[in-house]
């Protein structure tokens, strides 16, 4: 292991282990003051960010550039320092820490007995909304996570997501999507993130008005298994109350090929992901390259 994955596991152990212990208004300071200095160093996560808004916010000044990428820092890690302390949440605060509208999509398609699929941008804290799920639900559900590095902090999201109570596995390999399409198949919840494309297989959809490419795996979930698939979108306001919504399900076109009918759904996905991205912009964590146009290192900053 490198010098600087050795430290990114001890820092990320530092948080879990630290932070947790710290009280709730304290951690809300510290999250506050970490995001505000990475503001102002500008680095390449910042400004990437803010290239990302611009796409959001078409029109905005710098300076409105600018506020939105110090709100969205600040909502980054307010994410990080409730993803540390959620082991350390009580089963009631995790039930209270969060209300969706639209909930009867999810509870009646789980009680139809056909499997959900939940897919979801990165928007607010969508571990504060999976532990949602298995605690005030009381329903399990199985997700897919991007392999880091080192391994041994890929080890530790695993464990800190299954912790709460979520079935994880490897993004990497062919095996999830078989897993996956089971655990559908008997009925099962499955909750993916899904507005960034990692197989650089995924399909092209229209997003704020640019090409961008987005997870096929949703769209193919549901047309092979009969699952539900519905949106979820989330933010944050001025409470300790973390809002979201889970949209109305996309459907399966009746015709067309199967890429034909993956293209269709996905653009669905990304039209409803962009409905909540566009009205809480500033809680979209979305610190890395996006678009196709961004994609080509020739063309954007990092």
């Amino acid at each position: 292991m490198s010098a600087a994955d050795r430290f990114a596991d001890a820092l990320y152990g530092l948080g879990w282990s630290t932070v947790k212990k710290l009280p709730e208004p304290v951690a809300v300071r510290l999250g506050r003051t970490i995001a505000d200095a990475a503001w102002k160093r500008r680095g390449k996560g910042v400004r990437r960010l803010e290239a990302n808004y611009a796409r959001v916010v078409p029109g905005a000044s710098p300076e409105r550039l600018a506020e939105l990428s110090r709100a969205g820092m600040r909502s980054y890690l307010r994410y990080w320092m409730e993803s540390f302390r959620l082991p350390a949440w009580s089963a009631e605060r995790v039930r209270t820490g969060f209300e969706p509208k639209g909930l009867h999509h999810l509870t009646e398609g789980l009680d139809s007995g056909r499997g959900v699929v939940l897919a979801l941008p990165h928007l607010a804290n969508w571990d504060l909304a999976g532990a949602w799920v298995t605690t005030k639900l009381e329903t399990p559900f199985t997700t897919v996570a991007e392999r880091l590095k080192p391994e041994s902090l890929y080890d530790r999201f695993v464990a800190y997501r299954e912790g709460l109570g979520m079935e994880v596995l490897p993004h990497s390999g062919g095996a999830a999507f078989g897993t996956l399409a089971r655990r559908l198949r008997d009925g099962g919840l499955v909750c993916l993130v899904a507005d960034r494309d990692l197989s650089a297989s995924g399909a092209e959809v229209d997003f704020f008005g640019e090409r961008a490419r987005m997870p096929a795996g949703p769209a193919l979930l549901a047309q092979q298994t009969g699952a539900l698939l519905l949106p979820v979108t989330l933010w944050y306001d001025d409470s300790p109350v973390m809002k979201g919504r889970v949209h109305p399900p996309i459907e399966v076109p009746a015709s067309g090929t199967r890429a034909e009918k993956t293209s269709v759904m996905t653009q669905a996905l990304a039209d409803a992901f962009a409905t909540g991205i566009a009205a809480h912009p500033e809680d979209w964590h979305m610190l890395q390259r996006l678009w196709l146009a961004d994609l080509d290192p020739a063309k954007g900053p990092s």
